[in-house]
């Protein structure tokens, strides 16, 4: 892996990351041996990894084009983003709208280091980096950066991609995503994918055991349990549903089988 200047007193090389083995699986570059070793290891225990991971990163793309495109949104506010993936998010709104403005929130300083590619901003619009804990929604809401790139007054796209199954019943993810979108307007919306085990309960059971033992314990989840991050809100059809079946667009190029899959992706609007 090329030296890209991260801070080396912040960082545990020695030690697997949720978001570098992603990264790896995902045929980036951005990752560890100790990122290699885990996602080689969780590949082999489910096959299919590598294609979930890539049907949730297409998932994201069409929900963001969405909002964009179809709800009209032009502020976006995506916390635990994750590194860097191009097209990012704010490339995908702002090729729709270029006067979008984004707010990406993540607490890793790998993160942090390569944010450089989540500011490339069009002339017309903005995009920002906070440096904070999704378990923190008081300090996220409460950023300068935020305020001086978001109009809370005006609808917001809240995204949270692929993160909530790092977050354990202890420490409420439902009442994060609450608090996180209680200040943001009627019109505003929430974009989620969330995992589950219900599709291929004994290969993702595996998977989950080896990000366990690395010290990523996993709290997968149910239909009925995805459901209730969206109590009160308005679903797009069509509703909670695997990220491959939500507004696919026909571009892949080979059929996805639902037991490759483990998870949901749903796009609602605050009323």
């Amino acid at each position: 892996m090329p030296d890209n200047g991260w801070p080396a007193d912040r960082i545990d090389t020695e030690s697997a990351h949720s978001a570098r083995i992603y990264d790896y699986i995902l045929g980036g570059k951005d990752f560890y041996p100790a990122d290699q070793e885990a996602g080689d290891a969780m590949a082999r225990e489910w096959p299919a990894l590598p294609i979930h991971m890539k049907a949730n990163r297409d998932w994201m793309n069409r929900a963001v084009a969405y909002l964009a495109e179809e709800a009209g949104v032009r502020q976006f506010l995506d916390v635990g983003t994750g590194i860097p993936t191009s097209p990012n998010l704010h490339e995908i709104a702002q090729s729709v709208a270029p006067d979008s403005r984004v707010v990406y929130v993540d607490n890793d300083p790998i993160v942090l280091t390569l944010s450089q590619g989540l500011l490339s901003s069009t002339p017309e619009g903005r995009t920002a980096y906070v440096e904070a804990d999704m378990l923190d929604p008081a300090t996220i809401l409460g950023a300068q950066e935020l305020r001086d790139t978001l109009d809370l007054t005006q609808p917001v796209a809240l995204t949270v991609i692929a993160i909530v199954h790092f977050v354990l019943d202890e420490a409420d993810a439902v009442g994060i995503v609450r608090r996180l979108l209680d200040p943001l307007p009627s019109g505003s919306y929430l974009a989620m994918s969330i995992g589950t085990a219900e599709f291929a309960p004994r290969e993702v059971a595996r998977v989950a055991r080896e990000y366990a033992a690395r010290d990523m314990p996993m709290r997968l989840r149910t239909h009925t349990e995805a459901e209730e991050f969206f109590e009160g809100l308005e679903l797009v059809e069509p509703g909670i549903v695997q990220v491959h079946k939500w507004h696919p667009d026909g571009t892949s190029t080979e059929p996805i089988r639902d037991e490759d899959i483990a998870m949901y992706g749903a796009v609602a609007r605050k009323p």
